[in-house]
């Protein structure tokens, strides 16, 4: 437990060095140009196939700092079901930072928290499950405009309560 406590410190430290970083590097000025850097985009996703259903939407929003240095925050809202088997429903939010070195190179790192309440089937005599999972995904990824597609890599991966099926996940991210 001790040395969880400590990994939640350094991260938490880590962080707060990160957006020392990042607004030491703001060079914008306080003319009221704070809705010209705000970007929105998110995802939305569909599956479905042999009774099984799992739709998804997670909208998000960054402020680019200047061309190297974005931090945003994202909601997620996820609901699954397997026919005969279970329900699923998982809501949650992210904080998202971003760092391109090279105009064609983007760095992110995003810290999500999601709360997961399965439902099983009563046929099955499985307990219901309600956690908290948390993610700390780092990635890299190819951009041209507002279009990043790359890969990400979860940390923190829990192989027995994640929603994810591995740790390794390819992105799509765009921002308007």
């Amino acid at each position: 437990m001790f040395i969880f406590q400590q990994k939640k410190v350094l991260f938490f430290a880590f962080f707060l060095m990160i957006i020392n970083s990042v607004f030491s590097q703001n060079h914008h000025t306080t003319d009221g140009s704070f809705w010209k850097h705000v970007r929105f985009g998110g995802g939305l996703g569909l599956s479905f196939g042999d009774g099984f259903f799992s739709g998804t939407i997670a909208p998000s929003g960054i402020y680019e700092f200047n061309d190297q240095f974005a931090l945003g925050l994202g909601l997620n809202g996820t609901f699954n079901s397997l026919k005969n088997t279970y329900k699923s429903t998982i809501f949650g939010g992210s904080v998202i930072g971003l760092y391109s070195p090279l105009q064609e190179l983007q760095l992110s790192a995003e810290f999500e928290e999601l709360n997961v309440n399965r439902k099983w089937e009563d046929h099955l005599a499985i307990e219901d499950q309600n956690y908290w999972y948390p993610a700390l995904f780092v990635g890299a990824g190819y951009r041209t405009r507002n279009v990043t597609f790359g890969i990400r890599y979860d940390v923190l991966y829990d192989k027995e309560k994640s929603i994810y099926a591995d740790p390794w996940a390819p992105f799509v991210r765009v921002y308007f």
